[in-house]
């Protein structure tokens, strides 16, 4: 008997070990809609950045995979002071930055790269706060006016002073624009008078090596053997730059990419019935909105916003555009979210009375205008030129005449961050599961400074005091009641016409496993493997 048990045991085992073993190998294709625009994360602003970068790099502390919940990363523990200023970060040891083909050394992780990664953003001092452009998250959230200081206790010690308290601190340590570079590598380049190369040739300590970078077609990566948290599945990881939504899905359909990034929701139902393709699905932490540019006429009376909100059909949009993929938005984050104001109720499409409106403003006549549109799909906004024609059709029939611009990703962005545009349809998605990151990042007084990620560039005292309130505050409810008094002020003043909230849906080949959608939009693959 004992010997059937343990014949029995070493079957189980080797089964065990072979399945365990199948899963390691082979290349993974991800089907992406456009091109980074830099590989320093700190100086993006965009989740076709961020969706390269996050293979790269690593934080203190990470998203844990599928959740905004926090875990640590670089950071294996960390204290916070009874007055929340002081943030005490003990380090991982023994973690390795990325050996590449430019960057040869046996470089070790230590407080160094922390206090360098974090100081350069606000310290004037660095050699690199000036290489790169603006460090444009960092402003936009404040970071300045919450950082006092970044000092190296020891090798494996750092600590974050504050100015204030902050309750959204940690999980904005989570975030991709504090990732970890190396300051050995950072100084490398200094010496050799090739700076810029920090954000064109990057050294990480994340799960994959950045191979080779071919500009709008493809980024190709090795596997990190050595990854602290554990090697990742895949050999390789390839990036194929696809503008073209129905180009991805089709070669989705003949296995020439292994998962589908922004697809075309009209596509859906077709690749939903093909036998060796799966959709992944979840509702979306996301927004897409059209942001007036409250800095030029007539968009700073608010006549002119509200006539113009009721003449925009949302729900045709969302009918016609996201094919039963989204949900019409009348506030500025998504209702799955704590703090969500569902008191509010929406104006309602009404073209009679968005005419008596324009006419009260002294536009009996209408106007021309303007109408900014992303070129790309989005997460938020899967038809960025259909949804800007029925805008376009629906202020036609009260006087507003309407051009849709549009342009590249990284130009549209550029432009828009310094208010080039009348109008422009923009979106967001969460990057940390808090109300302050649509909220403060997208509407704030202080993000309204160029380059701006207030693109409305609204600035209200109100609104902005309700707002710091809420980041000094550690209790929820008290904070969940200050955004919605925030939202309340949002939906009087109008900066936005607010569309929609995607549900976010990847198509992937069935031979792909534990693959899943970060709420925060990241697409990360460390844990995927293929099963051929």
């Amino acid at each position: 008997m004992r010997k059937i048990v343990l014949l029995i045991a070493i079957i189980l085992l080797f089964t065990f070990n072979s399945h365990a073993e199948n899963k390691y190998g082979g290349t993974l294709v991800f089907g992406k809609a456009a091109d980074a625009v830099t590989m320093d994360p700190a100086h993006a602003t965009d989740g076709e950045t961020f969706n390269a970068t996050v293979q790269i790099y690593d934080r203190l502390v990470h998203f844990k995979y599928g959740s905004t919940d926090i875990e640590p990363g670089l950071a294996e523990s960390w204290e916070v002071s009874k007055d929340g200023l002081e943030y005490v970060f003990h380090l991982r040891k023994g973690v390795t930055f990325h050996k590449t083909p430019y960057f040869k050394r046996d470089v070790e992780f230590t407080a160094d790269d922390v206090v360098f990664s974090i100081k350069r953003q606000f310290d004037t001092e660095n050699p690199y706060y000036r290489v790169g452009g603006p460090f444009e998250y960092w402003l936009s959230m404040d970071m300045s006016n919450i950082v006092k200081d970044v000092v190296k206790n020891d090798k494996y010690r750092v600590t974050i002073l504050l100015k204030k308290p902050d309750a959204t601190f940690l999980s904005n340590l989570a975030m991709d624009f504090v990732s970890i570079l190396s300051k050995e590598y950072a100084d490398y380049l200094y010496k050799q008078k090739r700076m810029g190369d920090l954000g064109r040739k990057p050294v990480g300590t994340g799960p994959f090596i950045l191979i080779r970078w071919i500009k709008d077609d493809r980024l190709i990566y090795e596997v990190n053997k050595s990854y602290w948290a554990g090697r990742p599945f895949v050999d390789k990881l390839i990036m194929k730059i696809i503008p073209s939504n129905s180009v991805r899905a089709a070669e989705l359909k003949t296995g020439q990419i292994h998962i589908m990034d922004l697809p075309n929701y009209e596509e859906l139902n077709n690749l939903k019935n093909d036998k060796n393709i799966k959709l992944i699905k979840q509702e979306g932490l996301n927004i897409a909105y059209l942001a007036f540019n409250m800095e030029k006429e007539p968009f700073n009376n608010p006549l002119v916003r509200k006539a113009i909100y009721m003449a925009i059909n949302k729900k045709g949009i969302v009918d016609s555009v996201y094919s039963g993929y989204g949900i019409v938005a009348k506030n500025p984050f998504p209702s799955i979210m704590w703090g969500y104001n569902d008191k509010i109720v929406d104006y309602k499409y009404n073209p009679l009375e968005a005419k008596k409106l324009l006419e009260k403003a002294g536009l009996k006549e209408g106007f021309k205008t303007k109408l900014w549109t992303m070129s790309t799909a989005r997460p938020y906004l899967p038809n960025g030129r259909k949804v800007a024609e029925i805008i376009q059709a629906d202020l036609k029939k009260i006087g507003i005449d309407v051009d849709i611009v549009s342009y590249d990703w990284a130009t549209y962005l550029e432009k828009t961050y310094y208010g080039e545009h009348d109008m422009a349809l923009m979106g967001w998605t969460g990057d940390n599961g808090d109300p302050d990151n649509f909220l403060y990042v997208l509407l704030s007084s202080r993000s309204a400074d160029k380059p701006a990620q207030n693109i409305a560039f609204y600035r209200n005292k109100a609104f902005d005091a309700l707002l710091e309130q809420a980041k000094i505050i550690t209790n929820k409810d008290e904070r969940a009641n200050l955004y919605m008094r925030a939202q309340e002020i949002f939906h009087n003043e109008l900066p936005w016409v607010p569309i929609a909230h995607s549900i976010v849906v990847a198509p992937v080949r069935k031979n792909v496993m534990d693959f899943k959608l970060d709420p925060v939009g990241s697409r990360r693959f460390f844990k995927v493997w293929l099963n051929d």
